[in-house]
């Protein structure tokens, strides 16, 4: 089965946001991941990690302001140089945190911006960050995000954000590839996984619809977890979905996957 991580900004929400670490590893969580770190010291999130043996997965790079309802500002020629500080800002982070890749978010399309428009500054935002963070030995990745609830969202689907990534032209750009959001978008998911596994170097889930746990919608994951393994996925799987009913109460399906690798 694939190495899991758990999302602390959806789950283990019953305690403070530091006390997740903790509760992630009980759980049976090896890493860790989350929307953004920068409202924390380093140092503090580091001992986290450290006294729970937890893995820093993954986080965002600074993507505009979120409780405004930005979700990102890489597609924003009005914004360059502030997603540009944002890269340093997250090389920061991950050197400290020991974490090996960063998520770009694209962002919405401006109002009134053609797909031209705000395609430019993204292609080159990515160059850029691609090419800082390979200096610092972290990864970039970029996700596409489903317009249902991300409405305006630049990037959807898997093919155009492959095309884009071509553009960029960087081997150290690779793709975050989310089930619960490319099942909304494309369907086809184990055809697609398959046929783009080299460039797809983190995997996220959830179910539809709801956005809940694995089981608890259409989604058949034991068939997925088994075809990762088939096929040498060796990324992380990030749980990134709100628990139905709890987090504790919805972990059944971590321990079935545990059950059939003889975890305990």
């Amino acid at each position: 089965m694939p190495q899991f991580a758990a999302n602390l900004s959806m789950l283990f929400t019953e305690v403070e946001f530091l006390d997740r670490f903790a509760a992630a590893a009980r759980a049976g969580f090896t890493g860790v991941e989350y929307l953004f770190p920068y409202d924390y010291p380093a140092e503090t999130l580091k001992a986290r990690l450290e006294e729970n043996g937890l893995t820093q997965v993954l986080f965002n790079l600074p993507a505009g302001d979120w409780a405004a309802g930005e979700r990102g500002i890489a597609c924003h020629p009005d914004r360059v140089e502030e997603f540009r500080d944002g890269v340093e800002r997250a090389i920061e982070f991950a050197t400290a945190l020991s974490c090996a890749q960063v998520n770009c978010l694209a962002g919405i399309k401006p109002q009134g911006a053609s797909d031209e428009v705000a395609r430019q500054p993204l292609v080159e935002n990515l160059r850029f960050a691609a090419g800082k963070l390979e200096a610092a030995g972290v990864r970039l990745l970029a996700e596409p995000i489903n317009t249902r609830d991300i409405p305006g969202f630049f990037l959807n689907c898997t093919e155009q954000a492959l095309a884009l990534f071509d553009e960029v032209g960087s081997d150290n750009l690779k793709l975050q590839y989310d089930i619960y959001h490319m099942q909304i978008m494309e369907g086809d998911l184990a055809p697609t996984i398959e046929r783009h596994l080299g460039r797809i170097a983190h995997v996220q889930i959830a179910d539809t619809p709801g956005r809940h746990e694995p089981g608890s919608g259409e989604i058949y994951y034991p068939f997925l977890f088994a075809h990762l393994d088939r096929l040498g996925y060796r990324g992380w799987v990030s749980a990134e979905y709100w628990p139905a009913a709890g987090t504790e109460a919805g972990l059944g399906w971590l321990r079935e996957a545990d059950n059939r690798t003889g975890s305990t």
